[in-house]
This record gives C-alpha cells, sequence and structure tokens, in this order.
C-alpha cells in the first residue's frame, strides 16, 4: 500500500498532482480486468500451457466479437492458433507459402494482429498496455496501435512501417511479442489455487512460464508444500516428493531439471531391493516407454526411499505429540518376521514385503547408510540453485490462502468438527483454528524456508504436517495411508476419511460462515477450492454457486475419474464463468491439426452492470491514494 510520504516524494508540484488525480479517477471507469483461476496443474506443462495461451477459450472469443463474420472458421481457428503459438505457426506458414504469398500473409497478418491487439486494450491505460509490450517492439506497435490506418494522412506512413518491418527481417519477432502481449492483455491475472508439482513430466516448466507472466498469484498445496519443504531441508518432505516421483516415473525432474543427484539413492536401493510389483513405476499417461532395466531401478528406489520415510516420520511423531498422529507409528506394530502387522485392533498379513533394512526391536532407526543418504539429499536439495529460484518465486507470490475482489481462495479445506465447529490444532500451547490456523502456519512455513539450516525444529516439522497431518488445511483428511496401501491388501485400509468441510461445503449457510470468518462479504464473496478432483457427475458448483471447485483433472492420471481436462474459471467485468476443458493430447498434435482444447462454459455469476476497477482491491487502494492526494493537493496550495 502506497503511503502520503511516499506519494509526496514522488508528486512535489500542484501539476504533477492534479495530473495524477485525473489518471487514477479516470482508471476506476475502466472495466474490471479478467482474472483466471487454474488448480492442481500437476506438472502437466503442455495442457496448463495451452489454456493459458487461448485465455480458457478468450483469445478466440475475442478474435470473433473483433472481426465479426469477417473471417470463415478455417481462417478464424489458423489465426487463433498464430496467437496461441506464433514461432511455431510462422515456421509452417514459412513451409507452405513462398514469394508474394508469404510477403502478402505477413502484410494481412500484421494488420490483423494490431486489429486485434487494439479490441484487446480497450480496458487498459496506454501505460499497462506498453509494459506488456515487448520493449524491443514498444515503439513500432504504438505507432500501428495509436495511428488510423484508414487516415489519409497517415495511410501511407501506417504502412511503410509494416512494410519496413518485414523488410528488415523484423517481421517473425514482432509477430511473436505481440501475440504474447495479446496472451496477456486477454487475462490479466492469473491465480494459482495450489498444486504446480507432483505426477506430471514438467512442474519446473509451468514456474518458468509463471515467472515469465509476473501478474499471478498462487495458494500454496499440499504436493506444492513438499517441494517447498524439500528447500527448507526437511527430509521427510524430500522422501515423500521422491517417492512420488519415483512412482510417477519422473526422476528425472529431480536429476534433469534441477541438478539433484540420485545416485547413491539408486546404489543403495540396488543393494537391498528387488523387484516388487507393488513400487513399479505408475505408467498411466502412456508416453515414455521405459526398459525393464529401468523400470527395476525405479522400482527398487521407490521401495528405498519408502521404508526411509516410514523412518523418518517415527521421531517426529514422538517428539510432537500436538501433531496427535500416533497411530500412524506404523512400523513398530510389524511382526518381527515381517509377514503382518497388527493396525487398529486387527491383524493383517503384509504383502509386497520390503522390510529388509528395519530392525523391528527399533523399526525408525536409520542405517548408517541411510542417515548418509539422507544428509546427502537435504544437502542436495537446499544447495540447488535452480530449485531455490522457483521455490523463492513461489514463497514470493504465494500464500496459505487470499482474499481477493471479494473471494477466498484456499487449496484444500479450512478444518472443522463433526458440528461445523472450526478445528484446532495446538502449537507451542496455543490453539489455532480458522483464520488464524491458516496464518500461523504461514508464518512456520515462512520461517522454516528462510533457515534451512534448521532440520528437527517445529517449523519444519509443520512442514511435513501440512502434507499429511490430521488438520491440515492442505491435505483435508484424518489419515493418509500410504503404508497401507503399499502393504495391506484389505481395501476398508486404504480409506482416507475426509474432514466434515468436504460434506458441509455444500451448504450455503456454511459457505457464508467461511467468509465471515475470513473477513469477507458472506452475501457476495465466493469460495474458490482446488484439491480434489470432481468425479463425473458431481458439479463443481456448490452452496447456491458460493463455492466453486476447480480441481477437475490437468493430472492425466485423475482423467478416468474426472472424465474431463480440467477446469478452469474465469471473472470479468460481466461475470463469473466456469470453463471445463477437454483433455489435451499433446502440444505437436494441437499444432499440427490445429485441434483447441474443446470448452464450454457455464455461468456462475452475472453482473447487472458492468464492474469497474473502482469495485475491485486495486480501485480500493487508488481510492485510498486520490484521498492522500487530495490532502497534499490541498498542503501544497497552501
Amino acid at each position: 500500500m502506497t503511503t502520503y510520504a511516499e506519494l509526496a516524494m514522488k508528486y512535489q508540484t500542484v501539476p504533477a498532482v492534479a495530473t495524477e488525480m485525473v489518471n487514477l479517477n479516470a482508471i476506476l471507469s475502466l472495466p474490471k480486468p479478467t482474472e483466471a483461476f487454474m488448480s492442481d496443474i500437476h506438472g502437466e506443462y503442455d495442457a496448463f500451457q495451452h489454456v493459458l495461451r487461448n485465455g480458457s477459450g478468450n483469445v478466440k472469443a475475442k478474435i470473433r466479437d473483433c472481426f465479426h463474420d469477417e473471417m470463415t472458421e478455417q481462417t478464424l481457428q489458423e489465426f487463433a492458433f498464430l496467437v496461441y503459438y506464433p514461432s511455431e505457426r510462422v515456421t509452417a506458414v514459412q513451409q507452405q507459402l513462398q514469394g508474394d504469398a508469404l510477403q502478402q500473409w505477413y502484410l494481412t497478418t500484421i494488420q490483423r494482429l494490431v486489429r486485434l491487439l487494439a479490441f484487446t486494450a480497450t480496458k487498459y491505460t496506454r501505460s499497462k498496455v506498453r509494459k506488456a509490450m515487448a520493449p524491443e517492439f514498444v515503439y513500432i506497435t504504438e505507432e500501428l496501435l495509436y495511428n488510423d490506418a484508414d487516415t489519409p494522412d497517415k495511410l501511407d506512413y501506417y504502412w511503410q512501417i509494416i512494410k519496413r518491418v518485414i523488410a528488415l527481417q523484423q517481421a517473425d519477432g514482432w509477430i511473436e511479442a505481440t501475440c504474447r502481449t495479446i496472451q496477456r492483455l486477454t487475462v490479466d491475472h492469473i491465480h494459482i489455487v495450489g498444486d504446480i508439482y507432483d505426477r506430471g513430466p514438467a512442474p519446473d516448466q509451468v514456474v518458468e512460464s509463471l515467472i515469465r507472466r509476473q501478474t499471478v498469484d498462487i495458494q500454496w498445496g499440499n504436493h506444492d508444500i513438499l517441494w517447498l519443504g524439500g528447500a527448507a531441508g526437511s527430509a521427510l518432505c524430500i522422501a515423500n516428493l521422491i517417492r512420488i516421483s519415483a512412482r510417477y516415473n519422473n526422476l528425472a525432474i529431480l536429476e534433469d531439471a534441477y541438478g539433484i543427484n540420485l545416485r547413491h539413492l539408486a546404489l543403495f536401493a540396488e543393494r537391498y531391493y528387488q523387484d516388487n510389483p507393488a513400487f513399479r513405476p505408475n505408467m498411466d499417461r502412456n508416453e515414455t516407454q521405459i526398459s525393464v532395466a529401468e523400470r527395476d531401478q525405479i522400482t527398487k528406489i521407490h521401495q528405498a526411499i519408502s521404508i526411509i520415510q516410514f523412518k523418518l516420520e517415527g521421531p517426529v511423531i514422538q517428539r510432537r505429540p500436538e501433531f496427535e498422529m500416533t497411530h500412524r507409528l506404523v512400523l513398530e506394530h510389524i511382526s518381527h518376521d515381517g509377514q503382518s502387522i497388527h493396525l487398529n485392533g486387527h491383524d493383517y498379513p503384509l504383502i509386497n514385503g520390503a522390510f529388509q533394512t528395519i530392525d523391528f526391536d527399533h523399526p525408525y532407526a536409520l542405517l548408517p547408510e541411510e542417515q548418509e543418504l539422507v544428509d546427502q539429499l537435504v544437502t542436495a536439495f537446499t544447495h540447488s540453485e535452480k530449485l531455490r529460484r522457483h521455490l523463492d518465486f513461489i514463497m514470493a507470490h504465494g500464500a496459505m490462502f487470499l482474499r481477493y475482489n471479494g473471494n477466498l481462495l484456499l487449496h484444500g479445506c479450512v478444518p472443522v468438527t463433526e458440528d461445523g465447529s472450526f478445528a484446532g490444532l495446538t502449537i507451542n500451547g496455543k490453539t489455532y483454528s480458522g483464520q488464524a490456523l491458516f496464518e500461523v502456519l504461514e508464518r512456520n512455513l515462512r520461517l522454516a524456508y528462510a533457515h534451512p539450516e534448521n532440520k528437527n525444529d517445529l517449523a519444519t516439522d509443520l512442514l511435513w504436517y501440512l502434507w499429511t497431518g490430521p488438520y491440515s488445511p492442505l491435505f483435508g483428511k484424518h489419515d493418509m495411508t500410504t503404508f497401507e496401501r503399499y502393504f495391506i491388501d484389505d481395501n476398508a485400509t486404504h480409506f482416507e476419511t475426509p474432514n466434515p468441510y468436504y460434506a458441509m461445503r455444500h451448504d450455503r449457510d456454511f459457505i457464508q460462515r467461511l467468509l465471515k470468518e475470513f473477513g469477507l462479504n458472506p452475501q457476495t464473496g465466493h469460495v474458490i477450492n482446488g484439491h480434489t478432483p470432481v468425479k463425473k457427475g458431481d458439479s463443481p458448483l456448490m452452496a447456491a454457486n458460493q463455492m466453486i471447485v476447480i480441481d477437475g483433472g490437468f493430472s492425466k492420471p485423475y482423467q478416468k475419474t474426472t472424465g474431463i481436462g480440467g477446469y478452469t474459471l474465469l471473472d470479468n467485468s460481466y461475470g463469473m464463468q466456469l470453463v471445463t476443458h477437454q483433455p489435451f493430447t499433446s502440444k505437436q498434435a494441437a499444432i499440427a491439426n490445429l485441434t483447441d482444447i474443446v470448452s464450454t462454459k457455464r455461468v456462475v455469476q452475472q453482473e447487472l452492470h458492468r464492474r469497474t476497477v473502482a469495485e475491485t482491491d486495486i480501485g480500493q487502494e487508488i481510492i485510498a491514494q486520490l484521498t492522500m492526494l487530495g490532502q497534499l493537493l490541498s498542503e501544497l496550495r497552501g
């Protein structure tokens, strides 16, 4: 928030203050910019990028509105894909056309892009549009944008600019830069409601694309916490994320993208473990095929890191009784022959045994080799420069929850008890619930991240609790039954009891109580959730449309359950729309065949009047600045 002192330093004369007041008052009357909400991307970079590039279908809608009936459907589709994938489409056109035909294509395309940019930019100030442009092309673009090609006095000037851009071989660069500007102006602000990481093949590329966009906020998800915890030096978070990477055949992310050396872990696993069907990598993605030797190596790594994880859980649970997780001390209940376990009052036979490194008299004790591995991995994670750069961005742009333009954004849940009361977690003798629980957990997360040298402190232990704890707002279940899913055949032991929040969020009174708890208007606000995939036949809209769940299946392993390729939510000056996306095949197929993700839009809320900037959070900040500028103007006038 800008202070009075900062304004007084920046605007020191009456004309300067008056000019800024005119500017800010004008901005307040502009239409509200478009926000896009996405969640649970889970490393599916190509699908995420396509939705980002097409603005959840908004880019094509803008083209249709801008050009009305001037284009055939085929021409419109080709032009839309040029805006989505400019460099690839320009290359394809250059292979198809030559000479005058190619020259004509450039002339027509540049003029169309200028028209579309002008149409897209109408909601913004010149200053904001300029900031969205590539700096090297600002002069050229502004001259084309703000001069009318139909004005006789400027007609030759306008076309000479375009022809010289082509003659100097700058057209390709200008087209790519302008298409990216159009993408950015079509969706002004992006909300990522958790879970960038795990399962999919390229979370690092997802983060890179968000860094390039900048106008983004992130509500951390439980899978993001594992990676934040890894960079913060949490051995338990590291063990969990390596296990998940092995399970989904994604160890290359660690080694190739982030430079985490897994050779020592692989050698250790080779020494102690064999093939085990329960630990073979999940190949549901049907993309990269692996050899039998690669599969066996991943299977052994998967077992080794899983057992290390279960061992590491013991000391944390024992030293943190306030976590109320002693029932998850499972290793001590395994029989000494490793054939059965006494759990929750029942005896179960164990299958897929992988217990050769466990001393059943001291089940949570790491072998010296395991301890050395853990130390080596913690060092590797806390010293990976690229990982730290990505997670620094996620920390700087992220939070446990966000209040934005009257809506509450959170990944998982607000933990409650069976009667709907906010559930509490006791930390250092004080119990926190509701908004206070989110705030204390975020303070501890930031503390742990800032001090990776501290390994066994409360803040670091809370990182793991956020992943799996009974009252974690990011997990939302009472137990994570990872051990049972690997080693017990009885499906009843696999069930993870969800927090009552998930049943109650269908009730409008409950949602309005949540909004009030977080300081929002219970009548007009919405809760926007990720985390739980919406199953076929279920609605993502609940509680009279005040609860919106947007985890619809970016993650390919979940698409059998959801039947779709994800939800996104758009909020613009006209209201809210929920966009349903069909599964994405591949970037290569989409570009080659011009196959867009088929999307359907469903109105969540339609405004009676078109909303303006004045009705947004930014608008309220501008109004506060105008009040201070008015005071400053009075002082300068004496």
